[in-house]
């Protein structure tokens, strides 16, 4: 059994007397260097820094201490964007004991009297600024986990540059312990004051932001992507997306993804879903992965190939949305390769992808739709319907690996 004991900022002198206890009793004390300094070389005990890179090296370290008495030492809540998840992951929920200190967002949401309920936690340790993106929203309370000295600056800008300039930013330094200490300002005017090593930023989203911040619902306007006009319009995605259904934790292909709005979109759905998007032209690619990061998702993956011959390679999908390039042998492949329950949707605007698409509906069932939009324009100096081309939409479900039709007899 792996001890995690959580310390608190003070050291040592935070732990409880069976904390205590398991630390003075170990053979092996693993951590960073900031925590093994608190302890005084002994003989019978070891203490072990974490390699660097942490995860290339954690399986060596743990095969060389296997069999002792270990105690891990860790800031605040090991399991708050701690080493206690990584170990849980790594060796199994069986093999690990966890002893939390009072986490570093408990004592934040303390210092700035925000509840748990009315507050998000968003990390960006080891993570991409960028991700901060998806979680703005007016009078949003956010407190950030950070690493880095310009941490602070680099959200002030991020904010500026998405409309929340009048944002209020709190920085939290040394939480718990004697040196604590606060920083406070706003977006717009924040400079490059120093901060402590220790750190986090708590952010109290202007209520009002220029342009009014971007919504929860699919459907984005089709401005907010880059794009050649090799994109899913606004309601056609939006019908897409509710027929993908995303969740927590899925997996997505976006297979001919041109601008990457029905992947982004999804990404967007929740913190921890995985999108695939397949792109064969590399200038597309490029333009999706500007995208994802504009939109706060940078974690998707783009994928530079043919659809085919490149699905093989991915992740098992919950839900796959083929948007160009639809065949009969590229449909059959995502269909087979789909988890059970998972989501099929195919688009289409030529009338032999309708009939790929007439085809794999009398194979698999499902459903079909003709989506048709016409926006109001100017014509003259008076107003006239302007259609668009329509769309056939395809879409089924599996269930164990059979389908489950809205339209089955």
């Amino acid at each position: 059994m792996i001890e995690v004991v959580g310390v608190g900022a003070s050291g040592l002198e935070s732990l409880g007397d069976a904390e205590r206890r398991l630390v003075d009793a170990a053979e092996v004390v693993l951590g960073g260097e900031r925590h093994l300094a608190m302890l005084e070389p002994r003989a019978g005990r070891d203490l072990v820094r974490w390699p660097s890179p942490l995860l290339q090296g954690l399986a060596q370290v743990l095969d060389r201490v296997a069999g002792r008495r270990v105690v891990v030492l860790a800031s605040g809540d090991p399991l708050v964007s701690g080493i206690g998840t990584t170990l849980v992951d790594a060796v199994g929920a069986q093999g690990v004991r966890v002893h939390p200190a009072v986490s570093s967002v408990a004592l934040a949401r303390a210092r700035m009297r925000w509840s748990a309920e009315e507050s998000d936690v968003v990390t960006l340790v080891g993570r991409d600024l960028d991700l901060l993106r998806a979680r703005l929203a007016p009078s949003a309370r956010l407190v950030v986990l950070t690493s880095g000295a310009d941490a602070a600056s680099g959200i002030a800008s991020l904010l500026v540059e998405e409309g929340y300039a009048a944002s209020r930013l709190s920085v939290l330094g040394d939480l718990g312990s004697p040196a604590e200490s606060r920083l406070d300002g706003v977006a717009a005017s924040w400079d490059d004051r120093p901060t402590p090593r220790l750190h986090l930023v708590c952010v109290e989203c202007d209520p009002a932001p220029v342009g009014g911040g971007r919504p929860l619902t699919p459907g984005l306007p089709d401005a907010a992507y880059d794009h050649d006009g090799q994109l899913s319009k606004r309601l056609v995605r939006a019908a897409a997306l509710a027929h993908l259904a995303p969740r927590r934790g899925d997996v997505l292909w976006d297979l001919g993804a041109g601008a990457g709005s029905v992947g982004i979109e999804f990404a967007r759905a929740h913190p921890s879903t995985s999108v695939h998007a397949v792109e064969r032209d590399p200038r597309r690619a490029a333009r999706i992965r500007g995208n994802a990061r504009a939109l706060g998702v940078p974690t998707l993956h783009v994928i530079e190939g043919a659809s085919l011959e490149v699905i093989e390679g991915l992740p098992r999908p919950d839900a796959v949305f083929i948007g160009g390039g639809a065949t009969a042998l590229l449909i059959d492949a995502c269909w087979q390769a789909l988890r059970p329950g998972g989501r099929l949707v195919v688009h289409g605007v030529s009338v032999e992808t309708e009939l790929v698409l007439h085809e794999a509906r009398q194979r698999h069932g499902g459903s079909m739709s003709r989506i048709s939009v016409e926006d109001l324009e100017p014509l003259g100096t008076l107003s006239g319907w302007k259609p668009a081309r329509s769309v056939v939409q395809w879409s089924a479900t599996t269930s164990a690996g059979q389908l489950i039709s809205e339209d089955a007899t």
